[in-house]
């Protein structure tokens, strides 16, 4: 089980891509897809749901593509993996309070929902930024 599916990761490279160019204009989704290995269809659906989402802002003409909508240390990686493919689940049971009808008497609930409450924080305290430290070989 992937928790994190191809496209997400495809979407993160893209983001990342985008916090490296921040200030300086927009950037095709043909450069993106090209530095970051990214089919290119592939690429232009996910820009659009990126755009969808507000963490993109799409920009037209002979110069245009995708900008970050907010500075790079203001994006999280779990808003990007939510933007791609809605909230992380650990298991359907812990979708809603009515999804499983042995959610009162579960010992496994409590546990799953403690480790994607880990998870969910983890991922929300890594920004673009730290990313793209990383890939530079920096360290934040």
């Amino acid at each position: 089980m992937d928790i994190l599916r191809r496209n997400t990761d495809y979407a993160l490279r893209a983001m990342v891509n985008l916090a490296g160019e921040y200030g300086n204009g927009a950037v095709s989704t043909r450069k993106i897809s090209d530095k970051e290995d990214v089919p290119y269809q592939l690429a232009c659906k996910l820009m659009q749901k990126l755009n969808r989402t507000k963490l993109v802002e799409s920009c037209m003409g002979p110069k245009g593509g995708f900008v970050l909508n907010r500075e790079p240390s203001k994006i999280s990686l779990l808003e990007v993996v939510e933007a791609i493919q809605g909230p992380i689940s650990l298991n359907r049971c812990l979708l809603s309070l009515d999804a499983c009808a042995r959610e009162k008497d579960c010992p496994i609930r409590a546990k799953l929902i403690e480790l994607q409450k880990c998870i969910s924080s983890y991922l929300g305290g890594i920004s673009l930024d730290e990313l793209l430290s990383s890939r530079d070989g920096q360290s934040k």
